[in-house]
């Protein structure tokens, strides 16, 4: 059972980094998931700035690669 709970932050934390990589390394590619979900669910979205979308979707990306790690050394 304690192996369980040590393993859940490590999963969470790679699941986490990984989306972070995603989008700050391929924010193009991250923005283009974002429009074809919606589009599934019947709306079109379209930014009015690309080069502000992908600026902030790096920073995004950045953000949570940084708050993943903070959250793991609290933990550990």
């Amino acid at each position: 059972m304690n192996l369980f709970y040590f393993l859940i932050p490590i999963v969470i934390l790679v699941v986490s980094l990984a989306a972070g990589a995603f989008l700050f390394l391929k924010p193009a590619s991250a923005i283009e998931v974002q429009r074809k979900f919606y589009e599934k669910i019947n709306w079109r979205v379209e930014p009015i700035s690309m080069k502000k979308e992908i600026r902030n979707t790096r920073i995004m990306g950045l953000s949570l690669i940084f708050i993943s790690l903070a959250a793991v050394v609290y933990i550990f």
